[in-house]
């Protein structure tokens, strides 16, 4: 593992990061402690969280939970809160599974940190990012319909500078140090930067977005975005909620799996990615490799900067991910990975 900056901070970060969505659900609190132990002591020094996990489903009888997990972790392990960066997330509109599906404001933005403070039983929160923005978004599979056309532009800039008031509250309070985003776009981005540019509130640090070899829609305006704004991604689902293990080829469905709870892996699950799974796992056969430790490594060999957030249902799981973290692929291996990608660009 290498260390990276947190956008343009001083704070430095691992390039991969323990995910938590199925902490709460899938996941035991037992397990999920003995994973936060593990991760700690492999090296890795960022944890992410959201306020709506955990999910496979997310409902709203379990919202909280994980960070109430992850909290009581925290509890039993005062000393070590110091240790790692740890970052959650405010929902965005939603299916009434948080807040009665209110938007994002500012008033909502204060409630949401002070109850992430309260589950996660800490003083501060290292990142707080907009799970996904008010106008609409182009990820989780929206970006074969996609349509910006209702967007007020007047009404997201004043939307945007009461979020970030707020944000600066909560930085001046110490209860947030870093300001984010996620599931965003390199417009939306670039008008929170120069909000903040403008009126010296908090700029974003970090943009959770989707990123894996079968989904690299960041790699163009996003990645020009973040290199030049140093904002650092937070590639989430890097191996493509499973898709990119293997196990599902052939028509598998593992008990316990993702597979078997949510049928079509959040519109992940289609023909040509299993096309794509199977030319990767090609891939990693000529070369020596793991499909998994394969797929995860090309992430953070990508030209900027990026902690991959990873997630395992169980500690096996986890320890065969550990057991990867420092494979770093050579010009072959990544030339042969890019020329899948040129065959398979969008498989889902």
């Amino acid at each position: 593992m290498r260390h990276i900056p947190l956008g343009s901070t001083d704070t430095m970060i691992t390039d991969y990061c323990l995910g938590t969505m199925t902490w709460g659900n899938q996941t035991s609190e037992n397990e999920a402690h003995i994973q936060m132990d593990m991760a700690l002591d492999a090296g890795i020094n960022i944890v992410d969280t959201a306020e709506m996990y955990p999910v496979n489903p997310v409902a709203a009888e379990t919202v909280g939970n994980t960070e109430i997990v992850i909290g009581n972790w925290n509890a039993k392990h005062p000393s070590r809160r110091q240790a790692y960066v740890l970052a959650t997330k405010i929902s965005g509109k939603n299916d009434r599974f948080v807040r009665l599906g209110q938007p994002i404001t500012g008033e909502t933005f204060t409630a949401a940190v002070e109850n992430s403070l309260r589950r996660l039983q800490t003083d501060y929160l290292d990142i707080f990012q907009l799970h996904w923005p008010n106008r609409g978004s182009y990820h989780f599979r929206q970006n074969w319909g996609f349509d910006p056309s209702a967007q007020d532009k007047e009404q997201t800039l004043a939307h945007m500078r009461d979020v970030l008031e707020a944000a600066d509250k909560a930085v001046k309070a110490g209860k947030i140090r870093h300001f984010s985003l996620s599931n965003d776009s390199a417009w939306g981005t670039s008008q929170w930067l120069r909000i903040a540019e403008d009126t010296g509130l908090p700029r974003v640090q970090t943009v959770q977005n989707e990123y894996s070899l079968l989904c690299r829609l960041y790699d163009t305006d996003m990645a020009e975005l973040a290199v030049n704004e140093k904002v650092t991604l937070l590639g989430y689902s890097p191996l493509a909620t499973g898709l990119l293990t293997g196990k599902y080829q052939g028509g598998a469905i593992p008990a316990g799996s993702r597979m078997e709870g949510n049928g079509n892996l959040g519109g992940r699950k289609t023909d040509r990615a299993f096309i794509a799974v199977a030319a990767y796992e090609q891939v990693a056969r000529d070369h020596g490799l793991d499909l998994a430790q394969m797929a995860l490594a090309f992430t953070v060999q990508r030209p900027f900067p990026n902690s991959t957030i990873f997630g395992a249902t169980t500690a096996e799981q986890l320890q065969h991910i550990i057991n990867g973290l420092d494979i770093v692929l050579d010009e072959n291996v990544m030339a042969a990975i890019n020329a899948v990608h040129f065959a398979h660009p969008m498989p889902y």
